[in-house]
């Protein structure tokens, strides 16, 4: 007996993809015909797959995906929450911009949550996101505060979170959904997996949506992996640009020293804010000179 269903693949290991249809989840394979054209399943994907009793379950169909990242490897993300501690270790704005200029690039809601709010005053770094346009709050586990404006940052669809080292993502997580932590386990008993004995992402139910759970990962491993923002591309992943681009003197404009520029404008009169500028002249330094066909 054979049954299609079409679902979301919630983790993959070692060859062996698990899918949840309508609250069930299915062991499956992916078919061979993905090998041969170089395409890997990754949780996030919408597949079609056919159960079949007493065989190996297939993943048939690979959906299009709207987006995805390699490391966490994460399909279909709709929101990048981008943690940062106060202190210990002290935000780096350059690394934040990076994350919210890579998710603006790939269609992805880039949110800022500023952890460890007890240790330090978080209102000059809220203000800097709050200019741009960009969702921020700040965070302490220990009391709960900013939590809830987090639970809604999640939304219905797929959230990743990303964050060094130290910064307190899965105390955030377990601040989020106190049952967090237990569905984690359950399901990586059921999975017959260890809990974080891998790399691998793993998509649980928050809320009306799906957080990531993506163990090991970094904000510098989606830096490094990301693809490289072209810098004509550069300027529309900065949400406080869009209202000047195409205005400027020069058509040809780089919005980093030139006369007539409508946003060193806008910036000396502080409509935008000079970290956010002074992290756009960075990354444009980085890649002005690469030509396409080096890629």
């Amino acid at each position: 007996m054979e049954q299609v269903l079409n679902g979301i693949i919630i983790k993959g290991i070692g060859g062996f993809y698990y899918v949840e249809a309508d609250g069930e989840v299915y062991e499956c394979k992916a078919r061979g015909a993905f090998r041969k054209k170089k395409i890997t399943p990754l949780a996030g994907d919408n597949v079609t797959f056919t159960v079949r009793e007493g065989k190996e379950n297939t993943i048939d169909e690979i959906h299009d995906r709207k987006n995805f990242l390699l490391r966490p490897p994460v399909a279909n993300i709709d929101t990048l929450i981008i943690v940062s501690s106060i202190k210990e270790p002290v935000p780096s704005l350059l690394v934040i911009d990076k994350m919210t200029a890579i998710a603006v690039n790939k269609g992805i809601k880039p949110c800022v949550v500023f952890s460890k709010s007890d240790l330090g005053d978080t209102s000059e770094y809220e203000a800097v996101y709050q200019k741009a346009g960009i969702d921020v709050t700040s965070v302490c586990c220990k009391t709960g505060e900013g939590v809830d404006k987090v639970r809604e940052m999640i939304g219905n669809g797929i959230t990743v979170f990303t964050g060094n080292t130290g910064v307190g993502k899965s105390s955030l997580l377990n601040c989020i959904d106190e049952r967090f932590s237990l569905a984690t386990g359950e399901i990586s008993d059921k999975l017959g997996r260890g809990r974080h004995t891998t790399r691998e992402a793993t998509l649980y139910h928050v809320g009306d949506g799906w957080v990531a759970d993506t163990p090991g990962f970094s904000s510098l491993d989606i830096e490094q992996t990301s693809e490289i923002i072209m810098k004509d591309d550069l300027p529309f992943c900065f949400p406080e640009f869009a209202e000047y681009l195409g205005n400027c003197k020069f058509t040809s404009c780089s919005h980093t020293v030139e006369k007539g520029c409508l946003i060193l404008d806008a910036l000396k009169n502080g409509d935008i804010d000079p970290k956010r500028h002074e992290s756009y002249v960075s990354m444009y330094n980085d890649v002005k000179d690469i030509k396409e066909w080096q890629l």
